[in-house]
């Protein structure tokens, strides 16, 4: 089995599709392990802000089969592929990790570069693998995230899912 790291966003009816995608991939990996969910500006275009978080979980799919199941549940939920790459969405799930891989897999490049871009993908990552390695720079995300300088916007919201508390506005 493979640890994974996925990060969901979503900027249309944002809560609705958040909990959407977490029941999908519950429903297909059971245990999931979530961040705290972050609202954020939009990077790269004006849009509405961003809900975003950081899920984790083992799978036995092999990376192409796990990018096309993600993009399943994005279809399932709206997503429309037809507009500018950076522009508003109903929900975005990528893969930011899948073991230690490094490199082109199936189409998806591991690990995903936004971990060291985006605070929005940094933070909620270092939250649930603080002490994990990111694979090509070797610093925990806890590290990363402590020398982070991205100066972008960030804060916690609160938001309850399957009737538990998934985080608290700070």
């Amino acid at each position: 089995m493979a640890q994974v790291y996925v990060s969901i966003g979503s900027n249309q009816d944002r809560a609705r599709y958040i909990r959407a995608s977490l029941d999908a991939l519950t429903e297909r990996f059971s245990k999931l392990v979530l961040s705290s969910v972050y609202e954020s500006e939009a990077v790269g275009f004006d849009g509405d802000n961003f809900y975003n978080l950081v899920a984790g979980f083992n799978t036995d799919l092999p990376v192409g089969e796990l990018s096309r199941l993600l993009k399943s549940i994005e279809d399932d939920n709206g997503r429309c592929r037809k507009g500018p790459k950076f522009s508003g969405r109903t929900l975005d799930i990528d893969i930011l990790t899948y073991d230690e891989l490094i490199g082109d897999h199936d189409g998806v490049q591991l690990p995903r570069d936004e971990i060291l871009k985006n605070a929005f993908v940094l933070l909620p990552l270092a939250e649930v693998a603080p002490e994990v390695k990111h694979p090509e720079v070797e610093q925990t995300y806890q590290a990363l995230w402590h020398g982070y300088e991205g100066g972008q916007n960030l804060w916690s919201v609160d938001f309850e899912w399957q009737g538990q508390t998934i985080s608290s506005a700070e």
